[in-house]
Parts: structure tokens; sequence; C-alpha cells
């Protein structure tokens, strides 16, 4: 589903209906959060928020898979596979879909071996078993089952927690205050200085990679079914491509043939390419993939110190 606009504006009308299911919300939540945890026995560096909605977890994912490695260690990446039909423990291979593993897990294995699980204690056991030295759990932060060595909040640092409710009055998962409370780290991403939080700070902005592609002047059809696909379009605004059309998704929307069939027509009628995301290009058909220019973004760490510190502690030789 796409984001209501009222998430990211003053509490209104629309927060004030739904603020009775976000009181239920809340129960469950601090509910979820109260079970105990099991450990493994490797490193478990989680990568979460506390808002539904990409704030930028697979680039820090795919950061933090440089950085394990710069040290020496080998990680491996744990998903939910949101999306997928199997539950898993299992280790993605390149044969697999989107439809069976989920997009994340798809666009991450060309990076690190990955795992999905719904039970992510058991996968987390699984890649232990297979020889991970550290596992970087994707969006585990509300899962309590696994215990987590290293936890790290990303924050969109442009719209911090949003009109600051819970689901569904806004985009919060759980109680800042709480979150906060069973975090290690916060990773600022984006313009603005984010949300004052009493963490470790690491800041950082998300940015294409630069492959030589000439993107200046370039006619574009561009669509994206993430958290806030405004963040691609102005992206590709900044590297000046030509952008005829902007077509936003809810985040992991299934593309179906009619609008594929509808983005193909339009992209030829302005005689554009057809641009996307690397997530959204890992659920398109092997076939109309082709067809499409993945826009390479990764995190740019420009104050770093504390997650370097982090790291360095949690993956330190015992």
């Amino acid at each position: 589903m796409k984001a209501p606009g009222f998430w990211y504006r003053e509490p209104g009308l629309g927060a004030a209906l739904l603020s009775p299911l976000s009181a239920l919300w809340a129960i469950g939540a601090r509910r979820r959060a109260a079970r105990p945890c099991q450990r493994v026995p490797i490193p478990v560096i989680c990568v979460g928020n506390l808002t539904v909605g990409g704030t930028g977890k697979s680039p820090t994912v795919m950061a933090l898979v440089e950085m394990c490695r710069a040290r020496g260690v080998e990680p491996h990446i744990l998903s939910r596979g949101y999306g997928g039909s199997v539950a898993g423990p299992v280790a993605v291979t390149a044969q697999m879909t989107a439809d069976e593993v989920g997009d994340e897990p798809v666009m991450l294995r060309d990076f690190a071996q990955v795992w999905v699980a719904r039970d992510r204690l058991a996968g987390a056991q699984a890649a232990a078993e297979e020889g991970a030295q550290t596992l970087i759990l994707d969006d585990g932060f509300q899962d309590p089952s696994l215990c987590k060595d290293l936890s790290i909040l990303v924050v969109d640092a442009e719209t911090g927690f949003g009109n600051g409710r819970l689901l569904p009055a806004g985009p919060l998962r759980e109680r800042v205050a709480d979150g906060v409370a069973r975090a290690d780290l916060a990773l600022m991403i984006g313009q603005g200085d984010g949300p004052s939080l009493p963490l470790p700070t690491a800041r950082g902005r998300i940015e294409p990679l630069r492959t030589g592609m000439p993107w200046a002047g370039l006619p574009v059809v561009a669509f994206a079914g993430i958290g806030r696909p405004e963040k691609v379009f102005a992206t590709l605004r900044g590297l000046g491509v030509d952008l005829k059309a902007a077509h936003g998704f809810g985040d992991h929307a299934p593309y179906t043939p009619a609008i594929l069939s509808r983005l193909e027509a339009e992209a030829r009628r302005h005689g554009a390419q057809l641009v996307t995301t690397e997530k959204d290009a890992a659920r398109l058909p092997a076939d109309f993939r082709a067809k499409v220019l993945p826009l390479a973004v990764r995190l740019h760490l420009h104050d770093g110190t504390a997650l370097e510190t982090a790291l360095d502690r949690v993956l330190a030789p015992s």
C-alpha cells in the first residue's frame, strides 16, 4: 500500500479517526517486544527502523557487508522474505525468484549469501551451521526471537518519524521511546539533521552508483514501488534526466501484465527509457526486466565514526 499523506503532516482528522486502532497496535507491539530472545554462536547485526516504508535499510545492509569483509569477517544476510511464498530456512540461489523469496533477497544475493526464514532464529542457526561468521539481519528490529549484538536504527533524516503516531494513524511500528531503548546506534540518512535521539549517531546519504551511464538529457519514464517513490524521482532529476513521467506504486507492489504493458507503451510514446530501482527490477518478469534500466544506489557515509566503532566492538576477535 502507498503511505497516506497525513502520516507525514501534522496529525489531523485522519489520524484522529484511526487513533483507537493505534492504541491496539501499541499493546501488540509491547507484547511482542517483551518476549525473550535466544542467542546464536555468531554476532548478529540488526538493521531496522521504527517506521514502515523505505528509510535506506537495503543500502545499509550492502554497506555493512563491505565493512564486515574489510574486518576479515564473512557475513551472511537474513531476511524474512516479505512477499515470497517460501517459509524457509532456505539459502537463496540465483535460480530463485521474488515470488518465491521476496524482492530484497533477490536483490541482495549478489552481495552475500542470503537466507530467507519466517522463523528468524531457525534462519540464523542455519546460517551459522553453513559457515557464516556474522549475520546481518535485514528489517528484524521488531522481531524479539533472535538476540542482537548490534541494533542499528535507520532513520530518514528528512521525514523522521512522520506525525509521531502509531500504525495506522501514522507510520510508526512502535513507540519511539520503546524502540530507542533497544537500539545501540542511529543511522541518519538524507538531508537534514533528523530527530534528536539519545544514541550514538552516524550519518550518510544515498547516492547513485557511479557507472559512467550518460544520464543527463536521457528521456525517462520512471516507476517505483518502494516506501517513498518520490526519492527515486528526485534522484533521477538530480542526474539531469528528461523525466517524461513518474509512477509511484505501493511498497512491494506486484507488477501485473496490464501495468507493465501501459508502462512500455508510455515509454514508447515518449521515445524514453524505462527506469526503476534495483528492488523493483527484482520483481519484474525476466523478459520485461531486459527492457528496464535499474537505478543503482549505495550508502555513502559522511560521518561514520559511530558505526565503525560499533562494528569494531562487535566483530573483535574473542
